[in-house]
């Protein structure tokens, strides 16, 4: 009796825990959209606010009377994105393959060498990778906020983690066996089997790719190529004043995309969690 009013009231406890947990992550994004129903007065006399106010179109006016087009923004943040994330999820899940069902001469080297390219710091490239897009005239083409994603070390490493113990080479052998080509193989077997490893990489790449600032401020100069970003950066950079509520709304919009991702990914990472959970 005395053991089951113990688990009852850690149960309790937990869930208080978990509840006061949740309240702290979600509350600065609620806070953060209803500010964007706000005005810039408002938001100066008091910056935290528990319900909406009536100045949404208001800023969504201001946001549109801009010199650049949130919508241009939107878009190309999209397309950067989603592009980036195709490419460093595919290419990776390659490479990982490559490394845990492969046994060739160079595999260890050429894994230490991929973690040796992780403790490089992306910033110190940056002077270099400029220069390259520079000479070859690339440097208002979205095109090249997308392909470098291709080589992705970090990603590879985590899914060779992930494959190593799931990835069943006896599979792979009878698919041999029935005539199935390599890449058939990886599209239509490893890659169903890395669902979870690639939905929780899909959302990290995704979000990293949406909020990246740095590298489309170095090359991109055209403001049709801009990026939602580099637009939400601009607005805090007005001349005569600031106007909060706008720059809330361009906030909240840029976070958005980011929430509807994570919602449709979030259950494959939830069955690799249970999935994990049953095998050990």
């Amino acid at each position: 009796m005395l053991k089951n009013k113990e688990n009852r009231n850690l149960k309790v406890l937990i869930y208080v825990v978990c509840i006061i947990l949740a309240i702290i992550s979600i509350a600065p994004f609620y806070i953060m959209f209803i500010n964007a129903t706000r005005s810039t007065t408002e938001i100066q006399q008091h910056a935290i606010a528990f319900l909406p106010s009536g100045y949404m179109l208001n800023n969504l006016k201001i946001l549109l009377g801009k010199s650049f087009n949130p919508a241009v923004g939107f878009g190309n943040s999209l397309i950067i994105s989603i592009g980036s994330t195709a490419l460093a999820v595919y290419f990776s899940s390659l490479t990982a393959y490559a490394l845990v069902a492969y046994d060739w001469k160079l595999r260890q080297p050429f894994f230490s060498f991929i973690m040796c390219i992780m403790m490089i710091p992306a910033q110190v490239t940056t002077i270099g990778f400029y220069q390259m897009v520079y000479k070859i005239g690339m440097t208002n083409h979205l095109s090249m906020l997308i392909l470098p994603a291709v080589a992705s070390p970090t990603m590879v490493f985590f899914m060779r983690q992930y494959l190593q113990p799931t990835l069943s080479m006896e599979i792979v052998q009878s698919a041999r066996i029935d005539g199935a080509r390599e890449f058939m193989i990886f599209n239509r077997i490893v890659l169903p089997i890395m669902k979870p490893a690639i939905a929780t990489q899909a959302i990290f790449s995704f979000v990293s790719s949406w909020n990246n600032l740095f590298t489309p401020l170095v090359l991109l100069t055209d403001q049709k190529k801009y990026t939602m970003p580099i637009m939400v950066s601009l607005l805090r950079g007005d001349i005569y004043k600031t106007e909060y509520g706008c720059v809330y709304l361009g906030l909240a919009m840029t976070v958005l995309p980011l929430v509807v991702v994570y919602l449709i990914l979030s259950k494959y990472i939830i069955a690799g969690v249970a999935l994990g959970g049953v095998k050990g």
